[in-house]
């Protein structure tokens, strides 16, 4: 994995996944039995010094997916998803999540 620049700070959710790739917050509690565990980012507060929270989270995000080019496993970008949060509910619902 390549660095990231100097005092750049991104923000995320650390995961724990099962065999099966399905998050898991048990897994999690007990690392040690991870399949995997990942970094999901989803904003960069900070580039290179550059306090970006003023910014729209839209245009902090475009910067994250650029740099996330230079960024390998375990470090992966959280996708956004354009429907209702009633809908995303349901979804995660459905899937047992």
């Amino acid at each position: 994995m390549d660095r990231l620049p100097d005092e750049t700070a991104i923000d995320g959710e650390i995961v724990s996944v099962d065999e099966s790739g399905r998050p898991s917050f048990n897994l999690l509690q007990n690392f040690g039995t991870a399949e995997a565990i990942l970094f999901y980012a989803f904003d960069l507060p900070i580039l290179n010094g550059t306090d970006l929270r003023p910014r729209p989270l839209e245009q902090r995000r475009a910067l994250l997916r650029e740099l996330m080019d230079n960024l390998t496993e375990p470090i992966r970008l959280s996708e956004s998803f354009a429907v209702p949060a009633s809908e995303l509910l349901a979804a995660v619902r459905q899937q047992g999540l």
